[in-house]
């Protein structure tokens, strides 16, 4: 385990609003799964996994069914740390 920081991107952000508004009952499933991607980014329940292709590089964790959270990991040199950059976020067909 290791508590990095999220980090959400613009991008992330606005997808999360569209996403939340089309599917509001996945709300509770979307902020427990940030909360665990906070707390241990490759829990097993969150399913997280490296992608590939014109993703690679980047690594999606589940938030629910058919939900998922598209993220990298970031060294921060100056706090000599790690932070989790959210990047997108919405159903399979919509994110890969």
């Amino acid at each position: 385990m290791s508590n990095r920081k999220l980090a959400p991107s613009k991008s992330f952000l606005k997808a999360y609003k569209k996403f939340i508004s089309k599917k509001p009952t996945l709300r509770p499933n979307v902020e427990s799964a940030l909360i665990k991607l906070e707390e241990d980014a490759f829990s097993a329940d969150l399913k997280t996994h490296k992608l590939s292709g014109n993703l690679s590089g980047l690594y999606a964790c589940s938030c629910g069914y058919d939900c998922r959270i598209i993220f990298s990991i970031e060294k921060n040199i100056r706090k000599k740390d790690e932070m989790i950059l959210l990047i997108d976020i919405g159903t399979h067909d919509e994110i890969y």
